[in-house]
């Protein structure tokens, strides 16, 4: 069973168990997808969703950071993931989603963001979160925005143009 890390009015988060693979082979196996994931912008292939699963539930475990499913309340539908990484080269908390393209555009990416972005100062000692996405990833990018997060730089990461963001706990959250 899969436990519910977060809930916020139509979404509840839980995290990901191995028996969910496929879900995240169709989510990441899109090519709509996946076109701002890798620098070829190349579907996943199972093994790679495989070892994200993994590489998510070690982080959770260890860390309390990992990427979440995320559900509708309504009807218990899976529209994506969403959650919180490492980021490795600095070992940020990182914020990062991605809903299949049917749930695109009816704000529930900024509704788990939003509370992801409370979660983290209320369940762990972090005092800022970052996040970043491909310069032309415009639905993204402004999903951060709308969280109160601040752009800082641009930056090639994994063989892509990124533009970077912050979130400070002192923003909001005291």
């Amino acid at each position: 069973m899969s436990e519910t890390v977060l809930e916020t009015e139509r979404l509840r988060l839980t995290n990901w168990q191995p028996e969910h693979l496929p879900e995240l082979v169709r989510l990441h196996g899109d090519p709509e997808i996946a076109r701002y994931f890798t620098a070829e912008g190349l579907p996943w292939s199972e093994e790679r969703c495989r070892l994200r699963l993994e590489r998510w539930a070690s982080e959770f475990r260890d860390h309390r950071m990992g990427k979440l499913r995320v559900i509708r309340k309504e009807d218990g539908a899976l529209l994506g993931r969403a959650g919180f990484g490492i980021h490795e080269p600095t070992g940020e908390p990182e914020i990062g989603y991605a809903l299949f393209r049917e749930h695109w555009g009816k704000g529930y990416a900024t509704e788990a963001a939003a509370g992801l972005r409370d979660w983290i100062f209320r369940e762990t000692p972090h005092d800022h979160f970052i996040g970043f996405a491909h310069k032309d990833n415009a639905a993204s990018l402004a999903v951060l925005a709308r969280i109160g997060m601040e752009p800082t730089r641009r930056q090639v990461i994994f063989d892509m143009p990124c533009q970077f963001f912050i979130y400070n706990r002192r923003a909001v959250h005291g």
